[in-house]
């Protein structure tokens, strides 16, 4: 099927996404609600971690010198409320901040800047349920799950990954439609909003080698280093040490929320050591998915392989975030859109997502919440298990149904029998779309070929 027969407009598909708008309005009101009493009482401890409504909006508003009319990474600040992320969260939080009325830290202003912050991050929601449906081809409909998703209404306004998710999905869907330059574009956008969007690019490499269009994949890396340069340059000049603190404080902080390395202190490793670690691994990994996209009979689809890196990065992380799990979510229905495997994975998340909150409840209060027993701490503990062994288990069916792509149902759907070992059809292929393999490796049932094209 081409492209412009997927987009083509129906009444079908035109009632698909005024349901995708309904569900996602739906989803958007949803989170409103479970922020409420953090809205009416404001984000005070340990209520705002008792009642499970945090917001880093509300925090750095006071703390980073947004609420005083301070811009981040253009205006002199202690070093104390320097921002501790890539700088277009930076600007978009100063330029949000410009639009408070008012002075001071009340809390009027703290839930204006708040309200704000959450509604565009409910646009941009919109714009990845909508990005979502478009790149999965025939499958629009998969993007009910982006719209309802848990792990989103929960964690929406935590922080602003929202924005970096929609750029990423954004960009697949560029890729999609054979753009690979503006896609570049949107991955350099969002690496400068947050990192994880840059391994989207690992992808792109190793499928447009296997392809033979290497130029595709330059074009695509040319166009993102060049966007986010322009994004990052004008801070790296003006105000350098500002700036680098994201970089720093990535790669010397401790291990914390919800890492698997919380388990392993007894290395007596500090931050930097288990960067190295954690690093060192995650090369490992996207080195076994680069073999696995040259190795396997079929040509693996673009979201497969983009969840499988972007899954390995977040589980050998030094840190899981609750609002994490929105950066897998459209990859997960992107790449195995079967929805009992969903709503388990999503339940999961969410028991470590209130875990986290019980466990952050009971340090702010002193001890005082949860004390004389030790149900939090297991709970919290259970969470991580939980977590992890649901993305484990994902990933694992997502390599399983690369070295068969018959049980892959989004191949099964592209035409009226199931997907054969020799059916390449990728609603994301884009450039890449029935272009022949010249390279592939021995090990999982091809024979080697090593005809390097531009």
């Amino acid at each position: 099927m081409t492209p412009a027969a997927e987009t083509r407009s129906t009444p079908r598909s035109s009632r698909i996404l005024w349901l995708l708008l309904g569900a996602t309005v739906l989803g958007a009101a949803l989170s409103v609600l479970a922020v409420q009493w953090c809205r009416v009482n404001g984000w005070i401890d340990p209520g705002q971690h008792v009642h499970m409504c945090y917001s880093d909006f509300s925090l750095l508003f006071t703390e980073r010198g947004l609420a005083e009319g301070r811009f981040p990474f253009v205006d002199d600040v202690p070093t104390d409320q320097v921002m501790e992320y890539p700088v277009l969260i930076g600007v978009v939080a100063g330029l949000v901040s410009m639009l408070v009325p008012g002075t001071g830290e009340g809390h009027e202003r703290v839930l204006a800047f708040y309200d704000l912050n959450h509604a565009l991050v409910v646009l941009y929601w919109l714009g990845t349920v909508l990005a979502t449906a478009f790149s999965a081809g025939r499958r629009r409909s998969d993007a009910l799950l982006v719209a309802l998703a848990p792990g989103i209404i929960l964690t929406l306004s935590v922080n602003w990954d929202m924005w970096a998710v929609f750029l990423g999905a954004l960009a697949l869907l560029l890729w999609g439609r054979g753009r690979p330059v503006w896609a570049g574009v949107l991955i350099g956008l969002g690496a400068a909003m947050k990192l994880y969007p840059l391994f989207f690019f690992g992808a792109v490499l190793v499928l447009c080698l296997r392809a033979g269009r290497l130029r595709s994949a330059a074009a695509t890396l040319v166009a993102a280093v060049v966007t986010w340069a322009a994004v990052n340059l004008p801070f790296m000049v003006t105000s350098f040490d500002q700036w680098a603190t994201f970089y720093r404080f990535s790669s010397e902080r401790e291990v914390s929320f919800s890492s698997m390395w919380l388990a392993f202190g007894w290395l007596g490793l500090d931050g930097e050591g288990f960067s190295l670690l954690s690093n060192g691994l995650f090369l490992l990994c996207c080195l076994g998915v680069a073999y696995l996209a040259w190795a396997a009979p079929t040509r693996p689809r673009m979201a497969q392989l983009c969840f499988l890196i972007v899954a390995s990065f977040i589980l050998l992380g030094k840190v899981y975030s609750p609002q994490f799990v929105m950066w897998l979510i459209p990859l997960v229905v992107l790449a195995r859109p079967r929805v009992r495997a969903f709503v388990v994975w999503q339940a999961a998340e969410v028991f470590h997502w209130a875990a986290v909150w019980l466990m952050s409840a009971k340090i702010t209060s002193g001890g005082e919440i949860g004390a004389g027993h030790h149900l939090i701490e297991g709970a919290y503990g259970l969470g991580i298990v939980l977590h992890m062994a649901a993305a484990i288990y994902l990933m694992v069916q997502v390599v399983r149904e690369i070295l068969h792509p018959e049980l892959d149902v989004v191949r099964s759907d592209a035409t009226s029998t199931p997907a054969s070992p020799g059916t390449a059809y990728d609603p994301l292929a884009g450039v890449l779309a029935d272009r022949p393999d010249v390279v592939a490796l021995p090990g999982l049932g091809l024979r080697t070929a090593l005809r390097v094209r531009w």
